[in-house]
């Protein structure tokens, strides 16, 4: 007996909106840990190294590369390399901002990311978005201007490095929307990953301070794992 088709296509949806609920929790976890280290007082490049040193170990580990390594092939490395530098800017900017910024702040100036995705998806994806949509935007674009409050002389460098964190989340959403069509999700993770843990090994010395507190060393352990994971759901 075949299965109901529309059991079938209501199942996909709740599926991905399971996904979703789980990879926010995640991803909060993610920043409050972020937050917590960078409160400790470790260098945001140092801990965006851990982070995706850890981040290609766990994900080796979950897909056993070495039964099959081709499975982490890219297609184009030059738009894998591209997507990667937007996830590493991203992620580099957080640490920065949380840095200065309350948590709860910078979270706020993140939602901007749906504004710029919407807008980005037209003329990259040829996903244009309807006057419906469009009115979400800007609602949810106001939102975030009464968060940051521009005026001459309030703007904080804080505000600057959680808005560069938004612009390049939302590159980083469009390229992962377009490869993820040519792509295999194993490579999409896994060179996300390699990409800026070798890209930081010049400047990683310079600020390679691992913190005495075993807790603190374990949050930001922890980082890579919540990040690989987050990532990959």
């Amino acid at each position: 007996m075949s299965s109901d088709p529309l059991q079938t296509e209501t199942a996909a949806p709740l599926s991905a909106i399971g996904l979703i609920v789980v990879a926010t929790v995640i991803f909060s976890a993610f920043d409050a840990s972020a937050k917590y280290v960078a409160i400790a007082g470790v260098a945001p490049l140092f801990m965006a190294w851990v982070r995706y040193a850890v981040h290609v170990v766990a994900v080796v580990l979950f897909f056993r590369a070495w039964s099959d390594p081709a499975i982490f092939k890219p297609n184009s490395y030059v738009m894998q390399l591209l997507r990667a530098f937007c996830l590493f800017g991203a992620t580099v900017f957080t640490f920065f901002a949380v840095q200065t910024l309350q948590l709860a702040e910078m979270i706020s100036i993140f939602f901007a990311a749906p504004v710029f995705i919407t807008a980005l998806a037209g003329p990259l994806l040829g996903e244009w978005a309807g006057w419906r949509r469009w009115l979400a935007v800007a609602v949810g674009f106001i939102g975030v201007l009464i968060v940051v409050r521009p005026s001459i002389g309030t703007i904080s460098v804080g505000h600057l490095y959680a808005i560069t964190c938004t612009f390049c989340y939302s590159f980083y959403a469009i390229l992962t929307r377009r490869l993820s069509a040519t792509e295999s999700p194993q490579s999409l993770i896994f060179f996300s990953g390699v990409a800026p843990v070798v890209l930081l090994l010049p400047v990683v010395p310079y600020h390679a301070e691992m913190p005495e507190d075993p807790v603190v060393i374990a949050v930001l352990l922890m980082l890579g794992i919540l990040g690989a994971f987050g990532h990959l759901l």
